[in-house]
């Protein structure tokens, strides 16, 4: 995936997720998957993203516990 490739996929996640349309842990999955990638490919990850990104993994792992 390019640069555009990758944002439109991660506007169209966090499109997802605000308007909950779907299971949200799978969008989190989404999300994440594309930050990896753009990790990966070394294109800067927005600090909005990363901060959502890992919220949501906090909340998830939490859940997971109880």
């Amino acid at each position: 995936m390019d640069k555009e490739e990758l944002s439109t996929a991660l506007s169209m996640a966090v499109d997802e997720m605000e308007g909950e349309q779907g299971d949200s842990h799978e969008i989190f999955m989404r999300i994440h998957q594309i930050l990896q990638t753009m990790r990966a490919e070394g294109l800067p990850v927005p600090e909005n993203l990363a901060a959502l990104e890992k919220e949501l993994g906090e909340r998830f792992e939490a859940d997971a516990k109880e």
